[in-house]
Formats: structure tokens, sequence, C-alpha cells
């Protein structure tokens, strides 16, 4: 049971790193591909009313936690509360940026609110990046299974560390790169005119960056958790996922190069889904390992709750996620094609 709920926290993950992703890329290059305030009202209208659906999907991810494993969710609110609150704000900035922009045809009070689109999603990146590293890096964790984490400390990998170090940094600079070239290749699906074309040269640009930047971070995570890649070897189900992740790259590549929309994009979805997924794989069941040597780590089975719960609780998910299933069908269905300016 503990492996079903461990599975179905990563699905939930996954899926709002590819949906939110796409919102949170499309903010990061939003100024690179439109160049006025009618083109950014495009690069807004392509996300439409979805980008807080899809943040439904990180509070399913932290109701899972809640209910499968309470305490490695007690331990990680408390451990990461700095990352959190700085998470909580630039979510909320973004969400007031798409909201009231267009309250005021006025061009400081829009270009105000471009701006601080920009700038939170840039931010969403960095923290949602820098908590990946810290996740896969580990954290200090103390006798008791507690740890607490400054914003930095000596930028080492090892010991006391804080949020970012050169590792977290590295996490967080490919995840930006990342998201960036998925918000791109979205807005080539969504958009016609300059912002299209933009946004093509842009995602054909931005991908072999990420493909570069993922080798010398696989390099990077080798030195930090080389048991990381002990567990990739072993793990049948991981060499699934790492294939899912070079058909991914395969399908943007080609997808790019033959000008086929669609594929891009959904090769973008299986590159960040499978990079993610073949991640939680290779580190189960360790769920916060620990940046001290001595230390044991919280694993899955510690932090889970009790068999009959988990039990109970799996009756009610897949209603859930059918009606969540079925609402994002028409959602996406009612607001497909693409998007056009108009003054």
């Amino acid at each position: 049971m503990v492996e079903v709920w461990f599975a179905i926290l990563t699905v939930m993950l996954g899926t709002f790193a590819v949906l939110d992703g796409l919102n949170i890329g499309c903010g990061i290059v939003s100024y690179a591909v439109a160049r006025s305030p009618l083109e950014r009202r495009v690069v807004v209208g392509a996300l439409g009313p979805l980008w807080s659906w899809h943040e439904v999907w990180l509070l399913s991810a932290g109701g899972i936690l809640f209910v499968a494993f309470p305490s490695v969710l007690a331990t990680a609110l408390s451990g990461f509360y700095l990352a959190v609150f700085l998470l909580l704000w630039c979510l909320l900035l973004r969400g007031l940026s798409l909201e009231l922009s267009g309250h005021m045809d006025d061009p400081m009070w829009r270009a105000f609110w471009d701006v601080l689109f920009a700038v939170s999603s840039v931010l969403l990146g960095v923290l949602l990046g820098a908590a990946l590293g810290n996740v896969v890096r580990g954290v200090p964790l103390d006798a008791r299974g507690r740890f607490s984490l400054a914003f930095f400390t000596d930028f080492g990998v090892t010991g006391d560390v804080g949020i970012l170090d050169w590792y977290t940094v590295s996490v967080a600079v490919f995840t930006v790169a990342c998201l960036a070239a998925h918000g791109a290749t979205y807005l080539v699906l969504k958009t016609e005119g300059v912002v299209h074309q933009r946004s093509l040269a842009l995602a054909r640009r931005l991908w072999p960056g990420v493909f570069l930047l993922l080798a010398a971070l696989s390099v990077e995570t080798n030195v930090v958790r080389p048991e990381l890649f002990a567990g990739l070897a072993r793990r049948p189900l991981a060499w699934l996922l790492i294939a899912v992740v070079v058909g991914g790259t395969a399908a943007i590549v080609d997808g790019a190069r033959r000008g086929r929309e669609v594929q891009a994009f959904l090769g973008s979805c299986a590159f960040i889904v499978g990079l993610l997924a073949a991640g939680a794989v290779a580190t189960f069941p360790v769920m916060l390992h620990s940046t001290f040597p001595d230390a044991p780590p919280t694993t899955a089975y510690d932090g889970a709750a009790a068999a009959h719960g988990l039990g109970l609780a799996l009756l009610w998910w897949p209603a859930a996620l059918a009606l969540a299933l079925v609402y994002a069908s028409f959602v996406f269905r009612h607001f497909s094609g693409k998007v056009r300016a108009s003054a």
C-alpha cells in the first residue's frame, strides 16, 4: 500500500510539473517572445483560465502527503519553512499579475503586472528547482529525524547545508531552462504570427541547452548522490522511464525540425515526467535523505500512515481523479485552438 501511495504522489507532482510548468515557462519567456502589450496579452491568453486549475495538482500532492505520509509532511514543512513561504509568495504574485493586469486600460498599470508576471515566474522556477535539488541532495536530519535550513551556509553539499549550494543552484538553473523551453514549446502550439515565430525560434535554441545542462547535472548528481544511479541500474521500471525521457527528447527534436507542434509539446511533457518519475523510482523508499553520513534517512515506510487508513483513502482517490480528468478534458477541449491577437 505504501508503494501505491508513493506512486500516486509521484503522478501528482509530475502532472503539476507539466501543467503548471508550462504556465511558469510562458512567464519566463514572455518578454522574449512578446515585445508589445498586445503580444503579451496573447501570451496570457494562451494560458486562458487554466493557470489556477493547474495549481490544484500541487494541492493534491500536499493532500496526499497529509493523508499517506503525515510524518514526512510535518518534518518537511517545518524544515523548509523559509522556502515554503517564498514559494507561496511567488505563487500569490503570479496569480495577482494574471488577474489584475487587465482590470485597467492603462499602459503603466499593465506594464507593472507584466513585469511582475515574468519576475515571479522566474523566481518560481528557481525555487522549485532548488526544492528539487534539496530533495536529491538531502537535508541535515538530526538524531530525531528533524531538520531546519538556512538560506545558505558554506555552499557545500554535506553536513549542515542550506537551501542554496553549488548543486541546488545547478538544479535551479536547469529547471528554469527546462521550464522556459517547455513554455516556449507550448506557445508554439497555442499562438500564431510573430509570437508563434519567436516562440519557435526560442524553443529551438533552448532545448539543446537543456540537454547539455542535463548531461552536466547528471555528472554532478553522481558526485552528490551516487546511489541514485545505482538505483536506476537495478530497477527495470527506471529503465522504462529513461526510455520515456529518450523518446521525449527524440519527439522534441523531430517535432521542431518538421514543424509538428503537437508532437514537440507531447515530447516536452514526456521528457519532464520521465525525468521526475525516474528519479522517484531510483530513490524509493527514501523520501528525506540526510547530508550527515551517520544519520538514517526518512523512508516512505517510516513516514506512512497506518495501513488501514491508507486502504480507506484509496477508496475515494480513483473517483476524485476521474472527476478531475473529466473536468480537465472539458476545459482543454473548450479552450483548444490558437490564440489570436485582438486590440
